[in-house]
């Protein structure tokens, strides 16, 4: 399914730099910071942030295997230019790369400023940044949990809201956001991370009813432990969870992540195992599945 979304050539700026051809480094357009990488374009235009890696990465080409154009949103700009290079001799897109740091409050005004002055109208949105902090909520640095707050809750949220109405306003667009199986539970030693994905599901599925009949559908994807840079990043690469069952990989998250965003699907959640856990948890008292969340967030050894 590619969401009628064919690509064309018609009506696109011609490409600045040539990056990704004979070893050439790319350039900034003119009136944006936004290095481009073009052969051929759509018309149509997909955003993704925490495009550098994980589940980000994967469904940033799998947009481009539908053949849209995108935007891609990291901190690491080396790694978002490679990916655009990739991207774009591989399926002929645009590929524009936005280095921003979702941490700082000022990020995704700046990300749409960057879009205004480009005139990019963004039809699908894939709300994908995130990362968690582990260890007992007291004995973290708070800064670090406001930050995981500003990405995970914060970002994902302004970004919806400055975009979904010209959405709207066109009658079209897909919004795909990264939630969790750790929205299901609260989870002890990631107590700040689990209760962002409890918000991203409820967030996403309420604007999902009121979108109803205009045209704009919201899911929100809910993968369980998925083999990625996250782990590694939030410290629980040590834990009973990672070491589990039910670990996929991203690439297999991802495809089933889009698949259902095309088809406008509220929820989804890859994986017959983490399916099975979260009817388990539904029927189940709440103090037992906080127990049960804590005993597998535990790393080898002990409590730490």
């Amino acid at each position: 399914m590619k969401l009628g979304f064919e690509p064309t050539t018609e009506g696109r700026p011609t490409a600045v730099g040539s990056a990704g051809f004979a070893g050439a480094k790319s350039r900034p357009l003119r009136q944006c910071n936004l290095p481009i990488v073009k052969r051929r374009g759509s018309s149509k235009t997909a955003l993704v942030t925490g495009a550098s890696s994980g589940i980000g990465r994967e469904l940033a080409r799998l947009v481009a295997e539908d053949g849209l154009d995108l935007v891609l949103v990291a901190r690491r700009s080396d790694r978002l230019e490679d990916l655009a290079r990739e991207l774009s001799v591989a399926h002929g897109v645009t590929a524009r790369v936005l280095a921003k740091d979702l941490t700082s409050p000022s990020s995704p005004k700046e990300i749409i400023q960057e879009l205004e002055r480009e005139r990019l109208d963004v039809d699908v949105l894939i709300n994908c940044a995130g990362f968690g902090v582990y260890g007992r909520f007291w004995a973290t640095e708070i800064e670090r949990q406001m930050d995981v707050l500003r990405v995970n809750l914060i970002a994902l949220t302004e970004l919806t809201g400055c975009l979904l109405p010209d959405m709207v306003s066109r009658a079209r667009g897909r919004i795909l956001n990264l939630a969790s199986t750790a929205a299901f539970q609260p989870g002890p030693y990631m107590a700040v991370y689990y209760a962002t994905k409890a918000f991203v599901l409820s967030f996403s599925e309420a604007i999902a009813e009121e979108l109803s009949g205009t045209g704009v559908t919201v899911t929100a994807l809910c993968p369980g432990p998925t083999i990625s840079e996250f782990q590694e990043t939030a410290g629980i690469e040590d834990t009973w969870l990672f070491r589990g069952p039910l670990v996929m990989d991203a690439r297999s998250v991802a495809k089933a992540g889009w698949a259902a965003a095309k088809r406008g699907k509220r929820v989804v959640i890859p994986g017959l195992g983490n399916k099975v856990l979260r009817e388990i948890v539904r029927f189940s008292p709440r103090r037992l599945t906080t127990l049960v969340a804590r005993q597998i967030q535990t790393k080898r050894g002990g409590e730490k």
